[in-house]
């Protein structure tokens, strides 16, 4: 705990690991077997439960209750685990839980923005530069994309994933998948377009997004069931990644996409 600034009404267990510049704040609990990187902060009444590990430069605001164990009640007691990236800002009330079972881990990614009451359930796996807007819930075993964007009070049920690229709407009721780069709304959400203003704003090229339009016309716009979908793509679209996560995404889709 060298060089780690910890308010004197903090409760730090002599099990955990803080790093160099890490800062405590007042009336924080951090539990054994909690691993903190270099330069973290948590501002006040935080709570960090182990087994746990977070990166370097993660910030934890007032209240949010990070590592508790899974409300599964599958669970048996044994240690299970959470991983967290670097430079991610969880706000106040945000909670996030453990594993089910130690055989798998909740994961989080790097440079993600967690707002007010947003929640991450056991096992999920959370992908880098995402952002969840207040109250934001995953239920267990969800799997988001890097870059994808929750909109307020969006809830996904356990098992769906969102695309990378991918947006919800405020209020939206996550029940399948959402592709790549699609938009997302409704209760239940349906796919209402492709999320243009985030693609444009990450650099995708005008030709890029041209085509993933064409392939939302294809899957959404057309009268093609979702194989047929598949296969219109394939034969008139020209291949590139975008493409390429697209077809992958919606052929190892298990609950289906979302229509």
């Amino acid at each position: 705990m060298s060089d780690a600034q910890i308010h004197p009404t903090a409760i730090v267990d002599a099990r955990a690991e803080i790093g160099p510049g890490t800062i405590i704040g007042p009336y924080c609990i951090v539990g054994p077997d909690v691993v903190l990187a270099a330069n973290c902060w948590l501002q006040n009444h935080v709570t960090l439960a182990g087994p746990m590990t977070a990166g370097a430069r993660n910030k934890f605001y007032a209240y949010c209750s990070i590592g508790q164990q899974t409300q599964d009640l599958k669970y048996q007691g044994e240690p299970t685990y959470l991983e967290i990236g670097d430079e991610n800002s969880f706000r106040e009330f945000v909670t996030v839980n453990r594993g089910t079972t130690a055989a798998g881990k909740t994961r989080i990614g790097h440079r993600g923005n967690y707002l007010a009451y947003s929640h991450i359930g056991h096992d999920c796996n959370v992908g880098d530069a995402v952002v969840f807007s207040n109250n934001g819930t995953l239920a267990g075993h969800v799997q988001v994309g890097d870059h994808a964007i929750m909109g307020g009070l969006t809830a996904v049920h356990q098992f769906c994933r969102l695309g990378r690229y991918a947006i919800t709407g405020g209020c939206s009721k996550i029940v399948q998948d959402v592709p790549p780069f699609m938009i997302a709304d409704g209760n239940p959400a349906k796919v209402r377009g492709i999320n243009i203003v985030g693609l444009e704003r990450n650099g995708f090229p005008a030709e890029t997004i041209k085509t993933i339009k064409e392939a939302f016309r294809l899957i959404y716009r057309s009268k093609f069931n979702t194989r047929q979908a598949v296969e219109a793509i394939q034969q008139e679209l020209t291949a590139s990644a975008e493409i390429t996560q697209i077809l992958e995404f919606i052929q190892s889709s298990e609950r289906g996409i979302i229509r």
